[in-house]
């Protein structure tokens, strides 16, 4: 066997295989492969299966996958070639093909990017394998196994390729401990959605096949790409055209409109924008001048234009070094541009009038625990360093930002119980029956010191045990100041916690005390907070841009301030990359909040000069603070 270094700069290729260590993307470098091969037999007149069977197998620090096509095959002269390594070596480059594969390079890089790998090909009765791997050293190799032989019945087997066809296998092992290992459902979600494949998913049969299923649950699923329900707007297939050098160059367009359906709008799994293809290739998918815009959230189509695939073989850069999508700064794709934006500009237009204006809007994830973060802060605050403790005010049956017209399944009467040191206070939990049924088991937890005491103390009890109101109390006594503590209660999928803090003038009365009243109603809301919440909303002005509501105890940020809208696309979604408009709201609302509180408590009452001073105090106190926490620094 000869073992070979493969022809070019070794550097180069470690560079770019490290840019590589992606199943996702090898896959998609495999699939359109074989998609070209099957695209050559097709321009000469043959009939093909198109078949492309994919097989994976996961483990927790490796996969195990491998692409199968039953299309033109490799001799072994045509493996050596492919292996070269670069532009000037490819077939698209030197003009024998047409689709991609003008860099000359992804095969290598997905085999090398996650591990090694194996590739063996069946071509004319001829059988040809050859491995690739690294050396100890960091070297990339091969193994041409001394040439290419006649092919057997059982080369047919192995390879699943129906004897008599042409095909080619190609197998890799992924052992890169920088590659992420997807669950099947995931790859099957990130291949079907890619933009780079759903033209190909539409005329190629492929199949994926998960190995770590056994037996007759193991079966192969067709992968294809299913469009959200919509309306066409612009086409399908409306010519267009643009001028370069003194030459015309046609293209069609076809741009619709999602119904009842949300996009997505960046990334290779996007559903919103316009596929730009070429030939069978998929170049890139975007809106040109409208990118990021508000307008396109709801939009998407395709537009296919020949020419970019004929420059591209010319050698004129029309997609970048990364293969990131197309350069927009080249002249002949900036004069695509052009026309396709002029082209699509009208619906735009539309588009951002009808979303221009919206009742509510919603923070990511992680933003949204930013700013839960900052108000458990300020309510804290609020409690122990200003003294303004406010009682429960009215239950509201809210999960989240919007009301669901249910109270929520289990809570205390109030997350946070601030009481006097040796004086004893009940904390109630309250269970709604009607959610619960009464087999079902409640358990506690107790994160309790040995100063603070909780009776009955009791690790689990029934639902059915309740009393018909649905509330249980603990009578609780702290007997050293400063003293911390929570209380807890799940059952399933649901919890309620409350925190205990003993100090030594908090008010000996206080909320849930006993007080020889009755208990509390229970429509009562779980919460003593100041700020229980926030909700981007249309105030139904542009002025105001953010206001404490003491009736819903929310910080609301305006939705239709000019400032605030800006950062909202058209699905209600604020952009997390204006974090910093936020903390300045927040910082706004929150500090004028305190220090009207803070002051109408003295004798300072109805002066301006006093609010105004307390608030400046209370920014110089904690805007760090609050900045720091939305930066997440």
């Amino acid at each position: 066997m000869a073992v070979l270094a493969l022809p070019v700069d070794q550097r180069v290729i470690d560079i770019d295989s490290r840019r590589f260590a992606s199943i996702e993307k090898a896959l998609v470098e495999l699939i359109t492969n074989s998609d070209d091969s099957y695209s050559r037999l097709e321009r000469e007149g043959l009939e093909v299966s198109g078949k492309i069977s994919i097989s994976y197998e996961r483990h927790q620090n490796g996969a195990i996958i491998a692409v199968t096509d039953e299309a033109e095959g490799m001799d072994y002269e045509r493996i050596r070639k492919v292996l070269s390594y670069g532009g000037a070596h490819s077939l698209m480059a030197q003009g024998e093909a047409g689709g991609r594969g003008y860099f000359g390079r992804g095969m290598k890089q997905a085999i090398y990017g996650l591990g090694y790998g194996w590739i063996k090909s069946l071509h004319d009765g001829r059988y040809a394998r050859v491995d690739l791997f690294r050396t100890e050293d960091g070297g990339y190799m091969y193994d041409d196994w001394d040439g290419d032989r006649p092919s057997e019945d059982d080369d047919y087997d192995r390879l699943k390729i129906r004897k008599g066809c042409n095909g080619t296998h190609i197998t890799i092992i992924v052992e890169n401990p920088q590659t992420s290992i997807p669950y099947f459902s995931s790859l099957v979600a990130a291949i079907t959605n890619n933009i780079y494949l759903r033209d190909v998913l539409q005329r190629r049969s492929v199949e994926l096949t998960n190995l770590n299923v056994t037996g007759k649950k193991r079966a192969s699923l067709l992968l294809k790409y299913e469009e959200p329900e919509s309306e066409t707007i612009i086409g399908p297939n409306a010519g267009g055209a643009f001028l370069y050098e003194g030459a015309e160059y046609d293209f069609t367009l076809t741009l619709k409109k999602a119904e009842n359906a949300e996009l997505v709008l960046k990334g290779d799994e996007r559903t919103s924008g316009l596929l730009v293809i070429s030939d069978t290739a998929v170049f890139d998918c975007q809106f040109f001048h409208f990118e990021n815009q508000l307008g396109t959230e709801y939009l998407h189509g395709v537009v296919e234009c020949p020419g970019l695939a004929q420059m591209l073989v010319k050698g004129h850069p029309i997609i970048g070094d990364e293969r990131a999508g197309l350069n927009i700064k080249e002249p002949f794709v900036a004069a695509f541009a052009d026309a396709v934006s002029d082209m699509i500009a009208e619906a735009v237009r539309k588009e951002q009038q009808r979303l221009s204006h919206i009742d509510h809007a919603t923070t990511s994830r992680r933003t949204q625990m930013m700013i839960e973060h900052v108000l458990q802060r300020m309510n804290k605050i609020a409690v122990e360093e200003l003294g303004i403790i406010l009682p429960p005010g009215p239950g509201s049956g809210r999960y989240g930002p919007f009301d669901t017209g249910r109270p929520a399944v289990l809570r205390f009467s109030t997350p946070f119980y601030y009481r006097k040191v040796n004086h004893s206070f009940h904390a109630a939990m309250i269970v709604d029956l009607s959610q619960l049924m009464e087999q079902e088991i409640l358990t506690f937890e107790y994160q309790l010191p040995e100063s603070i005491k909780a009776e009955p103390y009791l690790e689990d009890m029934t639902v059915a045990d309740l009393p018909e109101n649905g509330r249980f109390e603990w009578t609780i006594t702290g007997s050293e100041i400063g003293a911390k503590g929570r209380l807890g209660v799940t059952s399933g999928p649901y919890s309620a916690f409350c925190e205990i803090v003993i100090a030594e003038s908090a008010s000996g009365k206080g909320y849930g005390h006993p007080s020889g009243k009755p208990p509390a109603p229970w429509n009562m809301d779980n919460s003593v907070d100041m700020f229980r919440g926030y909700e981007l909303r249309n105030l139904n002005n542009d002025i105001e841009r953010a206001v404490y509501s003491p009736e819903e105890r929310l910080i609301l940020i305006n939705t239709e301030a000019p400032t605030v809208r800006l950062y909202v696309n058209g699905q209600g979604h604020f952009k997390d990359g204006a974090r910093l408009l936020l903390a300045e709201l927040l910082l706004d609302v929150i500090t004028d909040e305190l220090a009207r509180r803070y002051v109408d408590r003295t004798t300072q009452k109805g002066h301006r000069g006093a609010y105004r001073q307390a608030k400046q105090d209370l920014i110089r106190r904690y805007g760090v603070e609050i900045h720091s926490i939305l930066l997440g620094s």
